[in-house]
């Protein structure tokens, strides 16, 4: 617990700082829907062929998909996504050479079922 998963659009790869992100993106889950940051595991995956609207190529995805095991209210789950935005937003507004790309953002906070295992070994 928590999963993680974050897509983004190719054209965001210099202005989108992912590993700060992460990091205060554990943190910050840690503190909303409880628990630990050392459980919180999160994967980026870049997307080379994303399309919004009428396909501009000034067009940017990223979303957030956040799994966490089940006993939260959905207020909790409400207040995490609509932090997690927050958080998102300030993490992908840097500088870009070039014509800023237009980010359509996105997060979606869901319970894992209830086959979810977790194995560490040390």
């Amino acid at each position: 617990m928590p999963q993680i998963t974050v897509d983004y659009s190719a054209n965001l790869s210099d202005v989108f700082s992912r590993r700060p992100f992460a990091l205060a993106l554990h943190a910050l889950t840690a503190k909303v829907a409880g628990g630990s940051v050392a459980d919180c595991k999160t994967r980026f995956r870049r997307l080379e062929e994303v399309y919004v609207a009428d396909g501009a190529p000034e067009n940017a995805v990223v979303h957030v998909h956040l799994g966490l095991l089940a006993g939260r209210s959905e207020a909790v789950k409400a207040e995490l996504s609509a932090a997690a935005l927050d958080l998102l937003r300030s993490y992908t507004s840097g500088a870009a050479d070039g014509p800023r790309p237009v980010v359509h953002a996105s997060v979606d906070v869901i319970e894992l079922g209830a086959a979810y295992r977790k194995y560490v070994e040390a």
